[in-house]
């Protein structure tokens, strides 16, 4: 029997990590084509952070609460649902509404939780995984032995495209912000991790060939640098813009090297395409968790109620690997 009413997480208003309060609401009914899921953990996300300050408003539709990613289990099945059945586990990217004890997910953005991940690990995964697959690797050629430079390694989207990079067969650079964080990437699968405050990432990259693909979440003058680590018909995967999003630069190289420039956003994509990145990720990326390549990798796990510290927690960037919330 399932309860009237469930506890959330609310912004009062837009502000600091202190906005966030307990509050309740009554239980999301599933529509056509999706699931309900009683939440185990719920994934904390760079775009909460953007959404509680309110620079990010929720697209139309979405629900008003944080919380882009989820896992649980399936307590009821909406019209038209096929896939799920009631008792299943999943893990699932979500349009919102996860910083709560039940929310509703279109059953097509749900996936199974991989061989050898608790539930509780697998809220981490599906906003990473979505991000950095369909941005790296969906349409896109793996190039065997190609560099692959990552910033901010021992981040959430980091480590996953360390990991990720590392078990298809790419050399992983990455630049990190102590040794701890160097030795942690390396662990993952990085061949060479970078201290960004002793080295220069450029010269390092440069001297093994040049980068073939680049992520990066930090913009400001790292974008103009990203190009001279660039090596010819590289391609730059723009995801963050942690020191600003206006920058002067020259492009020259752009010609030069005949390089591609690009980035997304994902919760504004279609329903459809993000169906797609949940085929592809069961298909090609999920196997790698049965075969040991890839694991899931929690920081921390609060109460849903802590919410404001998790948040506190995401801010201080000193984390290694997800911070998760428990219902």
């Amino acid at each position: 029997m399932l309860p009237e009413n469930m506890r959330t997480v609310e912004i009062s208003e837009p502000g600091e990590p202190s906005v966030l309060v307990t509050g309740e609401r009554p239980l999301p009914v599933p529509g056509a084509g999706q699931v309900l899921v009683k939440a185990a953990s719920i994934g904390v996300n760079g775009p909460d952070i953007m959404q509680r300050r309110g620079l990010y408003p929720p697209p139309q539709g979405a629900s008003d609460l944080l919380g882009l990613e989820v896992s649980g289990t399936v307590v009821a099945v909406g019209e038209n649902s096929s896939r799920w059945k009631v008792g299943d586990a999943i893990c699932a990217l979500c349009h919102g509404g996860a910083y709560a004890e039940y929310v509703a997910i279109d059953e097509d953005h749900c996936l199974p939780v991989p061989d050898s991940v608790s539930l509780e690990d697998a809220g981490g995964l599906p906003e990473t995984y979505f991000t950095v697959w369909s941005n790296l690797f969906l349409d896109h050629p793996v190039k065997k032995d190609g560099l692959l430079l990552v910033h901010g390694g021992a981040g959430g989207i980091g480590t996953t495209a360390v990991q990720l990079g590392a078990a298809l067969g790419m050399r992983v650079f990455t630049t990190c912000s102590n040794a701890e964080n160097m030795a942690f990437c390396e662990g993952l699968g990085a061949e060479k991790a970078i201290n960004y405050r002793e080295e220069d990432f450029v010269e390092v990259v440069r001297e093994a060939g040049g980068a073939d693909l680049i992520v990066d979440i930090v913009g400001g003058d790292y974008i103009e640098r990203n190009m001279k680590a660039a090596a010819p018909d590289a391609r730059m995967v723009q995801l963050a813009f942690r020191t600003g999003s206006r920058v002067e630069v020259n492009l020259m190289p752009i010609m030069l090297k005949r390089l591609t420039i690009t980035g997304s956003t994902l919760r504004s994509r279609p329903p459809e395409f993000k169906a797609r990145i949940a085929k592809d990720l069961e298909d090609r990326a999920w196997p790698l968790f049965s075969d040991g390549k890839l694991k899931a990798l929690t920081h921390a796990v609060l109460p849903l109620e802590d919410a404001a510290e998790a948040h506190r927690m995401m801010e201080a960037a000193t984390h290694r690997g997800k911070i998760l919330l428990v219902p």
